[in-house]
């Protein structure tokens, strides 16, 4: 199974990295959304934690690498 997000998915979570005041998890991030009544296609934290993983390799997302796993916006 392929997991298809939309440009406007991956906008909103900048958009919840971009207001935090420091790194959080994908459960936080989704928390987020979800406290947001944002719409997502993201169904689960291990999904999110997927896609982000995905965009730090292209430097979008940076990937914190500590139990749990904490992402912030990259510098690419």
């Amino acid at each position: 199974m392929c997991m298809q997000t939309t440009p406007s998915d991956f906008d909103r979570v900048e958009g919840v990295l971009a207001s935090a005041d420091e790194p959080l998890t994908a459960r936080e991030i989704l928390a987020a959304l979800e406290d947001a009544d944002a719409e997502t296609s993201f169904d689960s934290p291990h999904q999110l934690a997927t896609v982000l993983g995905r965009r730090a390799k292209t430097g979008e997302i940076t990937v914190i690498a500590q139990q749990p796993y904490r992402y912030t916006l990259g510098e690419g």
